[in-house]
């Protein structure tokens, strides 16, 4: 009894003692200290040891034993001692004179880990005002070092380092960079962002190139921060034969934000000064709208391409305005295009290159017949730069849709469902005299569909489907002939399969009567395994001449659509979709295949289209792509881009490409090749390279744990 009553004792006057500590160090705003043991010894000096923690503010010190002494105020700390300050600075020394609330002192033999990437071994570390930590004799890299691998991929010794905690900057005075160990460059001053800083001025990540069409060259990226919302980076881009400087403004605002990508360029491909400018924007408006836009301007047609900034063969310049709720949608927009294609460029001024619209769309729901209702109202016009009769033609069209469709649980579980349509549109034709100026259609539709899902499940989970579709519909149009802008190309498949239009516009409405039949397949397993079938088939009372042969609708009846795609839990996806005669030829055929394995990854696509020249395409399509990446190890990862065309019987674009990534390093080259070439563009090689080190900016991690190899 008498020796557990002296425990007790000795226990209330350590814990005395700490809340003494405690509450006196919150009056006057010192550390806090915990403590196995406290002993005072005198008026001026505490010992505390044993699981020593110090705390002040965002400040924690675990150390072996601390010293205070009140006659300087200071803290003698003796090690191992590890500091944290906040969650991304850790310090680890093996002594330490600092003052009572941790913001001034000097730590001996001491590292400093920031963010968890960046390591910084030091002679001596000296902690100014909590803000400033200045390091001497120094070793910087993020790289992993041990027994196995004892100097690092990188390193940078200097004489000091000094770290702004406040704006997280590293500065650099006398800084050596070295590679495995060997000096490679010497920088009197050093300036570098901290591991967490996201938006630091300076130079971002340089990458060189070899190019058939430009030469040797390199990119140096130097990014400007403009306070929290807004950037510019200045890339120049220098080869054996151009000089451009490539820009990039980015900022956001309280509704929306702005994005601006452009370059100016001499070379010695063109004599005249070469540019582009691409921007883009989304804000949101009061109400409920939305206002989107994006601009495309180059100074020629294969400036884009040669230089690698963008494979489209049409610019497009869009300004809209759109608003979508529950019942409504509405939308008002301005386009315009040009062609960058070799084959049109002859013809730019035949092509429509500008358009209009206004659309609105209200969903209703008429108690009197039930069913959902919806009418719609749509402006658009388009025209052409050339004057000319027939080839310069301009039009414009003021439309207006009414649709209403209710749908019956029969008995049996069968689906039933009717619909109605009425569509008005007034047209207006000008400088093509093979149309009447002013001209009005008015398309009246109806339509029927039965469905009756069949559904079973069995003992061991396994779920499936049948749902057989009949629908049958009848469209016919009072007007005059109106040309066909919009709805030149028709895709047959599983979306459109049971619609009332195949059209994809409005120029074209399906007419006559005609019946569809069809059927849907599901699968589903309990491992997560599904797969989906659909077939069906369009009958007509007459062929109207509507669809060319390559959309498969062609005639008195269309091609057999056949369409399957198995989903499988161990990373595969397999779907395709064929177009299938009566006499078993193909009109049309596509497959895709997506695989993930574990360290291989794949997606391919295959597409096969008879010729049709009322497509505009006199010979067929056959062409095949494949994107697969392969992790080779813990730190290596190849990337493969590859496209060939079978008829031309050759590769039309072909990249590969090998990037190596550990914990202090980032590493990539690539290949590529653009076999194509045309009138204004010749095939085309690229080597690119870009090297980053990890710990700096906010820049990527990859494993962490263990030695790099």
């Amino acid at each position: 009894m008498t020796l557990l009553i002296s425990k007790l004792v000795k226990w209330l006057a350590l814990i005395a003692a700490v809340l003494m500590v405690s509450l006196a160090a919150a009056k006057a705003q010192q550390a806090t200290l915990l403590a196995d043991s406290v002993d005072i010894n005198g008026d001026t000096t505490i010992t505390a040891s044993g699981n020593v923690q110090v705390f002040y503010g965002d400040v924690r010190v675990s150390a072996a034993a601390i010293v205070y002494d009140s006659t300087s105020d200071t803290l003698v700390i003796t090690g191992p001692i590890r500091m944290t300050d906040g969650p991304e600075t850790v310090i680890v020394a093996s002594q330490a004179d600092l003052s009572p609330d941790l913001r001034d002192g000097i730590m001996r033999s001491a590292s400093v880990i920031l963010n968890q990437q960046m390591q910084i071994a030091a002679t001596e570390i000296a902690r100014v005002g909590g803000r400033y930590t200045q390091m001497y004799q120094t070793v910087a890299s993020s790289c992993k070092v041990c027994a196995a691998n004892p100097v690092p991929l990188w390193e940078i010794r200097s004489r000091k380092i000094v770290h702004d905690q406040e704006v997280n900057q590293l500065y650099f005075y006398s800084a050596q960079i070295r590679i495995a160990g060997v000096p490679v460059m010497y920088f009197p001053r050093l300036r570098l962002p901290g591991p967490s800083l996201k938006r630091a001025r300076g130079f971002l990540v340089p990458s060189a190139y070899q190019s058939s069409t430009l030469g040797a060259g390199m990119r140096i990226p130097y990014f400007f921060p403009f306070g929290s919302s807004a950037d510019l980076t200045v890339t120049p881009n220098l080869s054996e034969i151009t000089s451009t400087l490539e820009l990039r403004y980015r900022q956001e605002f309280w509704r929306g934000g702005i994005e601006l990508n452009g370059a100016i360029t001499e070379d010695d491909l063109e004599d005249d000064l070469r540019y582009y400018l691409f921007t883009k924007g989304a804000f949101d408006l009061p109400r409920g709208y939305d206002l989107t836009f994006s601009t495309e301007l180059t100074s020629d047609s294969t400036y884009l391409l040669e230089y690698d900034y963008s494979t489209s063969d049409r610019l497009e310049n869009e300004i809209a305005l759109t608003r979508t709720r529950n019942n409504e949608y509405i939308r008002a927009g301005l386009l315009g295009f040009e062609t960058l294609r070799g084959s049109e460029l002859a013809i730019n001024e035949q092509l429509p290159n500008f358009q209009g619209e206004f659309l609105i769309k209200r969903r209703f729901y008429p108690s009197a017949i039930g069913g959902q209702g919806m009418w719609q109202l749509d402006l658009q016009g388009h025209g052409r730069e050339s004057t000319d009769d027939e080839i310069g033609r301009d039009v414009l069209r003021l439309g207006g849709k009414l649709d209403w469709t209710r749908s019956w649980l029969l008995d049996g579980g069968a689906v039933a469902r009717i619909g109605a349509r009425v569509t008005a549109d007034n047209y207006w034709v000008y400088q093509d005299d093979n149309y009447e100026t002013r001209s009005t259609n008015v398309i009246p539709a109806i339509e029927a569909e039965l469905r009756w899902p069949l559904v079973r499940s069995s003992r061991n989970g396994v779920v499936e489907a049948l749902e057989p579709v009949a629908h049958i519909a009848w469209t016919d149009q009072a007007g005059d002939a109106v040309p066909n802008e919009d709805s030149t190309l028709v895709e047959f498949d599983e979306g459109n399969l049971f619609s009332l239009s195949r059209f994809p516009g409005s120029d074209r409405y399906e007419a006559g009567l005609r019946a569809t039949v069809g059927l849907q397949y599901t699968r589903m397993v309990p491992s997560g395994n599904r797969l989906t079938l659909t077939g069906g088939k369009v009958f007509r009372a007459e062929d109207l001449n509507q669809f060319s042969q390559a959309s498969g609708l062609s005639g008195k009846s269309s091609d057999w659509l056949l369409a399957g795609r198995l989903q499988m839990n161990e990373g595969i996806t397999l779907g395709a979709r064929a177009l299938v005669r009566d006499n078993f030829s193909l009109d049309k055929a596509e497959a895709q295949l997506a695989l993930s394995q574990g360290k291989f990854g794949l997606i391919s696509s295959y597409t096969w289209i008879v010729e049709d020249p009322s497509e505009a395409r006199a010979d067929g399509t056959a062409q095949m792509r494949l994107d697969a990446n392969y992790n080779l190890g813990r730190y290596w990862n190849t990337t493969l881009d590859w496209r060939y065309d079978f008829e031309a019987q050759r590769a039309t674009r072909a990249e590969f490409g090998v990037a190596y990534s550990n914990e202090c390093v980032n590493v990539g080259l690539s290949v590529s090749r653009r076999f194509t070439s045309s009138t204004t563009v010749e095939p085309t090689t690229n080597y690119n390279l870009a090297v980053s080190f990890n710990g700096f900016g906010g820049g990527g991690r990859a494993d962490q744990s263990g030695c790099s190899g």
